[in-house]
């Protein structure tokens, strides 16, 4: 008889769930950990969501929704660091993770899910002690990123490569989001086929979704973008608007984007009146180092006349944002999944993105959008044109999106994750709690040579 899940433990060490997402660290997993959560809650699963504090006016416990807890873990200064500082700060807060549910009696927790590799390492420890299963999503791993580095962008260290094939080997369970993914996990960490479940991310179905203006139930077209969404937030009902959507980064490459706005004004100077490139977002990674560096490519090239900067927006925005553009832009160099793509396709808007990672999977391409190899701005410039020059082509592929986007609801991905959590509970042996864990050590060399060693003595 299959195990009931209860209760789970959610570690996300490097970015908390109340952040907004499209700036510093936060994107996509947040989104991801956020809506999981909500919806296991809803199904009378409690989740409590363990992430690092980064300001001393935050309370330890915050309710993010009925049945969610944020655990606001003390470790290290109040303030966002670095992602390459935090291995420093693992044994803090994997002690604070082991005191708080050694308040609780034995077997609290049914499950823990880790959310990237440094949330893997202090799971590895939670996992020996409590005696449960450990199920682990990558979210973006070492060796795929250094494989398809942006110019200028920092490999991922040495460390962190490590740490990674040491989550995937403690791992009961390992979650990847598109099936791209999970091959990757085979063939570049060594994971077992068995221990590795492909779950596609979501996306809110009720909060993204075209305009009803937008939709004819008797023609079934999506007529040229002139509705509220335009109005609200001031763009010209005529104007052709590309949209970027996410952290200012080179690894996402929105200046290809900038690059190909400024091709197409070259190739046709009348587009000037209309053309508007959005951007939305703020600095992230190594972008933080040159926070107004877009800014200046966009005056070098000329174009700061169409380029709009907005900062990141509550998702209730961004769903106009998507409305009122008349293409979303993902140039990116890599991406575990692409969820600014769903969502886009969601809101009836056509995709333009890189042929990478889970974009291949996001981006249905010829019917919701267009993929494109490579990161040449003539290539984008040319099929932006393109479809601007042939409305025909856009109404197709802007229907075409809204039918893939439907795939891609919440409620399937929740569906697909509790067979995995019922799985990785049934294959796992009971009557383990309190354990001693064994100590992970990421390198002879490393600041956090032993991220539970000193956490288990002051748990």
């Amino acid at each position: 008889m299959a195990r009931r899940v209860n209760r789970v433990a959610t570690i996300s060490v490097h970015t908390s769930p109340l952040d907004q997402p499209g700036t510093g660290d936060a994107g996509g997993m947040n989104v991801y950990v956020v809506e999981v959560a909500k919806r296991l809650a809803a199904r009378g699963i409690e989740v409590d969501i363990f992430t690092r504090a980064t300001c001393r006016a935050l309370p330890p416990i915050v309710e993010l929704a009925p049945g969610v807890l944020v655990r606001n873990v003390v470790a290290g200064p109040f303030e966002e660091l670095d992602k390459t500082e935090l291995p420093a700060e693992l044994c803090g807060f994997t002690s604070g993770v082991l005191r708080a549910e050694a308040s609780y009696d034995p077997g609290h927790y049914d499950l823990l899910h880790t959310h990237y590799w440094l949330s893997g390492q202090a799971g590895w420890a939670a996992k020996r002690r409590w005696g449960v299963p450990l199920v682990h999503s990558m979210h973006t791993m070492a060796k795929v990123k250094n494989a398809a580095l942006a110019e200028g962008d920092t490999p991922e260290p040495a460390a962190r490569v490590l740490g990674e094939e040491q989550v995937v080997e403690s791992a009961d369970q390992l979650v990847a989001n598109t099936a791209k993914e999970a091959r990757e996990l085979i063939e570049l960490y060594g994971a077992e086929p068995g221990r590795v479940a492909t779950v596609n991310p979501g996306v809110d179905l009720s909060l993204f979704r075209p305009e009803s203006a937008l939709l004819s139930r008797s023609t079934g077209l999506l007529p040229h973008r002139t509705g509220p969404a335009r109005r609200r937030l001031g763009l010209p009902r005529d104007a052709y608007v590309l949209l970027f959507v996410g952290r200012i980064q080179p690894l996402k490459a929105p200046d290809v984007l900038l690059h190909a706005a400024a091709r197409m004004l070259k190739d046709d100077p009348s587009l000037r009146s209309k053309l508007v490139v959005a951007v939305v977002g703020g600095p992230s990674g190594s972008g933080r180092s040159r926070p107004e560096g877009l800014q200046r490519l966009a005056a070098e090239l000329g174009i700061s006349d169409v380029v709009r900067f907005e900062p990141p927006s509550p998702q209730d925005e961004l769903a106009d944002w998507y409305r009122a553009a008349d293409v979303t832009v993902v140039p990116s160099h890599n991406e575990s999944f692409g969820l600014v793509a769903v969502e886009s396709q969601a809101c009836g808007t056509p995709v333009v993105a890189a042929a990478v990672g889970g974009l291949c999977t996001a981006v249905k391409d010829g019917e919701s959008g267009v993929l494109i190899s490579g990161h040449d701005p003539a290539d984008y410039a040319r099929v932006l044109r393109r479809l601007h020059a042939e409305p025909g082509l856009h109404a197709r592929l802007a229907r075409g999106a809204v039918r893939h986007a439907q795939s891609f609801g919440w409620d399937s991905t929740v569906d697909r994750l509790l067979e995995v959590y019922t799985g990785a509970l049934t294959m796992f042996p009971t009557g383990r709690h309190r354990l001693a864990p064994e100590v992970p050590v990421l390198s002879a060399a490393s600041p956090a040579a032993s991220p539970t060693a000193s956490a288990e003595v002051s748990a």
